[in-house]
């Protein structure tokens, strides 16, 4: 997994899960849809970088 590749899936996985705290917090409906989604963006940027990784080796 490249380090570049690595911070971006950290980055949208933190961004994902501040956005979707903080529309609970403040009681919007549709912006926690879009934290969770970015959210699951980065776990599969995660995933797909793992992989990637693994075949490597």
């Amino acid at each position: 997994m490249s380090t570049r590749e690595k911070a971006k899936a950290t980055t949208e996985q933190v961004v994902g899960k501040a956005v979707r705290k903080l529309a609970h917090a403040v009681g919007k409906d549709t912006t926690p849809a879009k934290g969770a989604a970015l959210e699951a963006r980065g776990k599969a940027r995660a995933t797909k970088e793992g992989a990637k990784g693994s075949f490597r080796h």
